[in-house]
């Protein structure tokens, strides 16, 4: 595990096979399109250097398909940038199996009151991640590991909110996400259209991972379209989780 903050030094592991670095400028970006100033303000010229490292180092590492060149602002840094609607302000979060950092890094452009954890197994991935935070000179914090791993909840746990996009089952996510959040903390999750028969098939898993208060959400109505779904999920402390309340142990004789 390793981790990386633009600005302060870590034990960040470079990799041997001899990738380009990200440019730091945002050259040849498409034009983003009108809704991308509403969402990110002053900071859109940030979004646009995010785009054109997706588009170009992004593509070139495998890190996202060439199809999803035509979509990446609707269907990916737009998508995810509106699900700051949903986190307070000055919240701490953290962005599990980022991948490309999403939604990360759309967050963090869009909302920089906002505390962000990125954490990846992949190193590639994480060498991609540290070098667009780096060129961009965002205030966010690298973790290379897995959500579940006992280094990465001590190095990322108890935030107020963690995210996901396309990540894992419900059942799976939760074991994973609900650890890193404080008592009452929230897990976000970015699911599709069938998240309600998710939710429903998975209820039981959810609720022994802590998690209760299951609410399916929309954000982005009138910025995207479809507006982008989210599963809301709290963390309950032991004494409010169901089956608990008021159960009185008798000891045996």
């Amino acid at each position: 595990m390793y981790s990386y903050r633009s600005g302060r030094k870590f034990h960040v592991e470079r990799g041997t096979d001899g990738v380009d670095p990200i440019p730091s400028p945002a050259s040849g970006a498409e034009e983003p399109p009108a809704e991308a100033a509403r969402v990110f303000g002053d900071r859109l010229p940030l979004a646009q250097q995010y785009y054109a490292a997706l588009a170009g180092a992004g593509v070139e590492r495998g890190l996202i398909g060439p199809r999803e060149l035509p979509r990446l602002w609707d269907r990916h840094i737009l998508n995810c940038a509106v699900l700051g609607e949903l986190i307070a302000e000055g919240a701490a979060v953290v962005d599990v199996g980022s991948g490309a950092g999403l939604p990360g890094i759309p967050l963090a452009i869009a909302r920089p009151d906002l505390r962000i954890t990125l954490v990846e197994p992949l190193l590639r991935r994480t060498i991609f991640l540290a070098e667009f935070i780096e060129s961009a000179g965002l205030d966010v914090m690298v973790v290379r590991g897995r959500a579940e791993q006992p280094g990465v909840r001590k190095e990322a746990g108890g935030a107020d909110v963690v995210t996901s996009r396309a990540v894992a089952p419900l059942a799976k996510l939760a074991q994973w996400s609900l650890p890193l959040v404080h008592e009452h903390g929230r897990m976000l999750a970015m699911k599709g259209s069938s998240v309600a028969e998710e939710l429903e098939r998975d209820r039981e898993d959810l609720t022994r991972a802590g998690g209760g208060n299951a609410q399916v959400l929309e954000c982005g109505v009138g910025i995207v379209t479809p507006p982008t779904v989210v599963l809301s999920v709290e963390r309950l402390p032991r004494s409010e989780r169901p089956g608990r309340r008021g159960v009185r142990v008798r000891r045996a004789r």
